[in-house]
């Protein structure tokens, strides 16, 4: 008889125990109003006014996109740089959008101006009205 109150006591204490050191999720889960899409840098070429972008458009050809200067020149601004070394990971384009409206891009672009993707725009070129009133960047496909 002590034998099997003994067993009923232990039982209860262990079961009893483990549900209190059991972590409720009481986080009920919530889709993030953070949206992204990312493509691969071709080309970027640096400009006195920003960038000029060209991405590959899925299998149908390339298209551009025409980032100011001043987007990465303020920390929370809409322009994120990020210079990273050798390897075999490509350049790309993110951008981000939060309910449903643009919020920031993000370069992912080879520190070493001389890789292949980096390019020079002569100052003659005279596209520096593509540079004005941008206010987002927007994805082709």
């Amino acid at each position: 008889m002590k034998k099997i109150l003994w067993i009923t006591v232990l039982t209860a204490l262990i079961g009893g125990g483990a549900s209190l050191f059991a972590q409720q999720n009481s986080h009920v889960f919530q889709e993030s109003e953070f949206h992204y899409f990312s493509v691969q840098i071709e080309r970027i070429y640096a400009h006195r006014l920003g960038f000029i972008v060209i991405y590959r458009r899925g299998t149908h050809g390339m298209a551009r996109a025409f980032i100011p200067e001043y987007w990465f020149s303020d920390a929370g601004g809409r322009g994120e740089l990020i210079r990273i070394g050798a390897g075999s990971a490509w350049p790309t384009m993110t951008v981000f959008s939060r309910n449903g409206e643009f919020s920031h891009v993000r370069l992912r672009v080879r520190r070493n101006r001389s890789h292949e993707t980096w390019g020079v725009v002569p100052l003659a070129a005279g596209i520096d009205e593509f540079f004005q009133n941008v206010e987002e960047v927007r994805i082709e496909f």
